[in-house]
Order: C-alpha cells, then structure tokens, then sequence
C-alpha cells in the first residue's frame, strides 16, 4: 500500500498541477505532494534499514538497500527542487517569461518526471526498467525544451537522439542477459528479474552476460553522463530551468548509474575478472575527459554539467574498484555529489536568473549583491571541487584510500591528482564570481527566501557532513555496499 501510496500521490499532483493552474497558490499544493513522496520513502528506507526487504506482486516491485538510497535522493531533491521552483517560477511568470498555462505544464511535468525515476527504482524487471528509463528521457526532454527558444530546443533534440540511441543500446544488451537466464530459468518472466538472475548468475552464459554488460553500460552510461557519450549533458543542463538542471544532476544520472548497477551485480558474478575493469575503464576515462573542458567554460551552467560527468566517473570508477572500502566511498560519494550538486544549481539559478546572464565573464562581485546566495553558492562550489572540509572532500579520500587498499596504488595516485587539477580549475572560477568587482549595472537583489529555505536541507548535509557521516547514512551506505558483493 505505501508503494502505491507513492505512485499515486506523484501522478495526482502532476494532474492537478495541469489541471488546476488557474486557482491561486496551487504551487504549494505541488510542494505538499512532494513532501508527502519524501515521507513515504523515508519510511520505507527505515524499513530497509531495519533488515527488511519489500517484495510485492510476485516480487515485480523488489526494493532493498540498493533501491533505498535512489528512493530516497529522488524524494529529498524532489522535494526541495519544488521548493525552489516556487520562487523561481514566479519570478519567470512575473517577468513575463513563461504564462500561466506553461506554469501548470511546468508543474505537470517535474511530478511525472519524478514519478519516472520512482518506477525505474522500485521494479525488479530489466525490461521494466528500460520502459521506466525511457520515460525519463522523453519527459525530462520536454522540460529541458521549456523555454521553446532556438538553443533549448537544439539541447532537447540532441538529448533526445542520444539518449534514444543509448536506450536502444541498452534494451539490445538487456536482450542477451535475458536469453542467458533463459536458457536456466525457463520462464520468459523469471528470466528478466534481476533477483532470479542474480540467483543464478554463476550458471549464466559468460559470453552473453559480457556482450550484454558492455551494451547496458555505454546505453545506460549515456544517460549517466559518462564519458565518451556525455556530449548531450552540457547542453540540456544549461538550458533547462535551474530546478530541473538541479534534478537532473542531482538524481537522473544516479538513476541511470542504479540501472548499470543492478545489471553490475549480476556480472560480477558470472565474470568477476572484468566486470570491474570495464566500470574503471568508463569511471576514469569520464574524469579525465572533464578536464579540459573545465578549463576553458564561459557558461556557468555548462561549468556545473561537466562536472557532474566527473562525479558520476569517479563513483562509477569506485564501484569498480570495489572492496568495503571502495564501495562505501561509492555509494557516500552518491549521496554527497547530489545533494551538493543540487545546492550548487539552486544557489546559481537565483544568480543567473538576477544577474540576467549564465556567462562566467558577467558575473561577480555575488557576495555583495547577493550576500546569503553568494555564501551559499561559495560553500556549494568549493565542496563540488572537493575542498575540505566539505563532505564531498570525504568520500573523494575514501574512493583513494579504496584504491590504495585494493592493490592500486597507480590507480589511487592518478586519481588523486585529477581532482587536484579539476578542483584548481573550479575553485578558480567561484572564488573569481563571489569576491570579484560587482558590476556596476546591478544593483543589490533582494533574495527570495523561499530560494533561501529551499537550500537549507542540501547545504546542511553538504556541510556537516565533512565532519561527521550521520548514523543512518553510515547505515544505508554499507547496506548498499553489501548488495554488491563486498
């Protein structure tokens, strides 16, 4: 019943919100369905925690550990992303921007898109998860082209044919996992389930479960940013409205890493000697395709894209390198990079939105004409460069510490000093925005507060967090790690 709960609950405030964009105030209505998405996931995470696992309808929704933290970062960024988009969106309807009918659509949308990724979390079927990701990417489409311009409208179309091709790629190498299990299971159903084919992953065809595995990972990997099929990412985050570009970073990516992950359990089964290899192959060559770009952004939003390819290499890269120590990295390194990133899009939405450009160039001076977004915007900045004492800093140590444990040490070496470089290049670029000459054409903004309030949740983990890893987050991390195997 709670599961139903959740679906529905997202479905109704998406009609609602379509429906109903005339009555006043009904975008706080959408913020009451959002939070009542983060209570039932909250307390089915403390279930999870609890040592349970849910199993409903002949075991087609299967949530454990794994599903817990993907549950529970949609719901939490959800929710504060529809906070923030009350402030934001207003200040769009009042500027004349967007009319009040493409306000509902808004709305409509960023509750059907939170209820994609929902499906894709909660479902023990492959093919059922490839139906749930693929709905992500036609509606996420639709909110990327928002703005209807010229070069929102190029950044959807490019989304759209890449991810199409990468979802195409996927169902190709979900096809050949699922005649694996076939020929053990017998049963068309059974053969999809990831539980059942984990069950007898030893068994399966290795050269069917490899080809398959390569073809999930760079279909999938396309939609999680990860390089060389990234390209899409940079465009679509810089052109989508703030609070999307902040769901889309902050928990997209994730789901579509969730849905390599569950194939990943199954393969480190039936070929342990490569399945690693492949994600740290992927996972370091995302990390190292970032730095140049990183070097030469004009784009604030486009500076934020690319790095969020960096943070999905480096958790993929971890879960490669595998061990208690990897892992636990990994899935730490998960919860921090989005709510950081979600923070660090937040806090450069408003900016953006009232310095009335995205050029890195035109903006400065942040913490004089906005004195809390500027604070706010510094501390989400240097913690997604990986500035102690931040928590992302944290997880980042660990992943090295998980390399150097494993047995490599070049590995751990190598990655230590690409973060060092990345973090030169973005520490640069904030610290130039924050403290530099204000210009003279803007005049201090009055911040909305209801921007501020939406903030407090990400930057309250991002900051307490680089000093101490909160009990129940140490809980659901290690109990993720501990479905992969280690």
């Amino acid at each position: 019943m709670i599961i139903i709960s959740l679906i529905i609950i997202s479905l109704v405030t998406a009609i609602f919100c379509l429906l109903t964009y005339k009555v006043k105030n009904f975008d706080i209505v959408q913020i009451l369905g959002s939070l009542g998405v983060m209570v039932l996931s909250g307390y089915i995470a403390k279930l999870i925690m609890q040592g349970e696992i849910i199993s409903l309808y002949d075991n087609l929704i299967y949530i454990d550990a794994l599903s817990s933290i993907n549950l529970v970062l949609i719901a939490v960024i959800g929710f504060s992303a529809s906070i923030y988009s009350v402030g934001y969106m207003r200040n769009e309807l009042a500027h004349g921007i967007i009319s009040p009918q493409k306000l509902g659509f808004y709305y409509c949308f960023f509750h059907l898109f939170i209820l994609s990724m929902l499906l894709v979390t909660i479902f023990n079927n492959l093919g059922l998860l490839w139906v749930g990701i693929e709905l992500t990417t036609l509606i996420s489409a639709m909110l990327v082209a928002f703005y209807g311009n010229k070069h929102s409208l190029e950044a959807a179309w490019k989304y759209l044919i890449m991810g199409v091709v990468g979802i195409a790629l996927a169902l190709l190498g979900i096809v050949f996992i699922y005649i694996s299990g076939l020929t053990i299971l017998f049963e068309e159903q059974s053969a999809l389930q990831y539980t059942n084919l984990l069950n007898v992953a030893d068994k399966l065809n290795t050269e069917w479960i490899k080809f398959g595995f390569i073809f999930i990972l760079i279909g999938f990997g396309t939609k999680a940013g990860l390089a060389p099929m990234h390209f899409w990412l940079p465009d679509a985050h810089s052109q989508a409205p703030a609070p999307i570009s902040a769901v889309l970073s902050g928990v997209l990516l994730n789901t579509a890493l969730y849905s390599v992950l569950r194939v990943y359990t199954i393969v480190k089964i039936a070929i342990p000697d490569i399945a690693g290899a492949y994600l740290i192959g992927f996972g370091l060559l995302s990390i190292i395709a970032v730095v140049p770009f990183i070097f030469v952004q004009h784009d604030l939003k486009r500076l934020l894209a690319f790095s969020s390819v960096e943070h999905i290499g480096i958790i993929t890269l971890a879960v490669g390198v595998g061990g208690s120590i990897g892992l636990y990295g990994a899935f730490l390194h998960m919860i921090n990079h989005s709510l950081g990133k979600s923070l660090l899009f937040f806090a450069s939405g408003s900016i953006v939105q009232n310095y009335h450009s995205k050029y890195i160039g035109r903006i400065s001076g942040i913490i004089k004409s906005m004195p809390y977004t500027g604070i706010i915007f510094l501390i989400a900045g240097m913690a997604i460069a990986g500035a102690p004492p931040f928590s992302l800093f944290i997880s980042e140590f660990t992943i090295m510490l998980g390399c150097v444990k494993a047995g490599k040490l070049w590995l751990g070496c190598l990655f230590a000093l690409l973060v060092a470089i990345i973090f030169t290049g973005m520490s640069y670029y904030f610290i130039r925005m924050v403290f530099g000459d204000k210009p003279k054409k803007v005049k201090n903004i009055n911040e909305s507060k209801g921007s501020l309030i939406a903030m407090v949740i990400p930057l309250f983990f991002v900051i307490v967090g680089g000093f101490y890893v909160m009990p129940f987050i140490q809980t659901a991390v290690l109990m993720a790690a501990k479905v992969l195997g280690d």
